[in-house]
């Protein structure tokens, strides 16, 4: 039980990398705050660490306001009065899209999401964890920080660099109250994530490749699971990972390095 008595807060918690990392969670004993945008997306997770044992709240709030994280914090703090881990996972690929096509507002809202909603997550939950320390992993990607390829995706790509930026600046910043930040960067992983990507007449400017035995060295093409990145959003939350902070972890089966 690596996490008992311990309170983490995941945000996106309502599918995919979340969910799976929620329930392995309360698995190890942690008291669970379960976030997304509505009550119905989260309805499931809570239900299911409940049902064997653990402990878990739903907290809907959307990532993007200011108001309702500060809201979300003060509803962990008045539930279990501490926070020890926060995983910054919500996040949405948005509009993929030529630079002609891809409008302000599409910018806007993949960075508003995206950057602006891991730094209101890690901002209003500093308090909380200055009180005893504690671990922040956030959600980056291949894309962005080694993958480039992906031609459309520069909003998501850019919003994602931004995020290794940000985990670095802030571990510096937070390592005298032993707050450990260090940021997971996924390749292809089975999650939902990929259907609400908006592709806009990408055919015209993508550049043709071919990958004969798949796109993922480590298995022939298959994708990574929701299960296998819980495994190391686990292990840099937790004692076992003491001494790293500021780091960045690819986990793609050897993917990005096949196609930059």
């Amino acid at each position: 039980m690596q996490f008992a008595d311990k309170v983490a807060l995941i945000t996106g918690a309502g599918s995919g990398i979340a969910k799976a990392t929620s329930l392995l969670f309360a698995a190890e004993g942690a008291k669970v705050a379960a976030l997304g945008r509505s009550d119905d997306e989260l309805k499931q997770t809570v239900e299911e660490i409940q049902a064997k044992g653990g402990e878990a709240i739903p907290v809907v709030a959307d990532i993007s306001q200011p108001d309702q994280m500060q809201q979300a914090i003060q509803k962990i703090e008045q539930q279990w009065g501490r926070l020890d881990i926060v995983f910054a996972n919500a996040g949405i690929n948005g509009v993929w899209a030529s630079l002609e096509e891809l409008t302000p507002e599409d910018w806007d809202k993949t960075l508003d999401i995206n950057l602006k909603g891991t730094f209101l997550t890690v901002k209003y939950a500093v308090p909380l964890l200055k009180q005893r320390g504690g671990s922040v992993v956030i959600t980056s990607s291949v894309n962005g920080t080694r993958i480039f390829s992906n031609t459309g995706a520069t909003a998501y790509s850019c919003s994602k660099a931004a995020q290794v930026a940000f985990t670095k600046m802030v571990a510096l910043e937070l390592a005298k109250h032993k707050i450990r930040v260090n940021v997971i960067c996924p390749g292809a992983i089975e999650t939902n994530i990929d259907q609400n990507t908006d592709r806009r007449n990408l055919e015209h400017i993508q550049e043709p490749v071919e990958f004969p035995e798949g796109k993922i060295p480590l298995t022939d093409g298959k994708p990574g699971t929701s299960e296998q990145v819980a495994q190391l959003v686990m292990f840099l939350a937790s004692d076992l990972s003491s001494h790293i902070t500021g780091t960045e972890v690819w986990i793609d089966g050897a993917e990005s390095l096949l196609k930059a």
